[in-house]
């Protein structure tokens, strides 16, 4: 299904209400912009909330020690 959204002067737009309940898009949720070859990609952006108690379905032992250790880097 193809959607027609519109831009505005500031660069914004909305995400049809449909998508957003599907993907879990609330206010607040940041978005990853990805490039491709047909256009522009936006995904909701993993947070470490999201990897507790997840195990390797989203991120290698090695992945989550370095999102660990980024956390603690900005504690300091």
């Amino acid at each position: 299904m193809e959607n027609e959204v519109v831009v505005t002067r500031k660069g914004q737009t909305t995400i049809p209400s449909y998508l957003r309940k599907k993907f879990k898009i609330e206010e607040g949720t940041r978005l990853e912009v990805v490039e491709t070859e047909e256009g522009i990609l936006l995904k909701p952006k993993k947070t470490i909330w999201d990897l507790i108690g997840t195990g390797s379905t989203y991120a290698t032992a090695e992945e989550m020690k370095n999102l660990l250790g980024k956390l603690r880097d900005m504690d300091e």
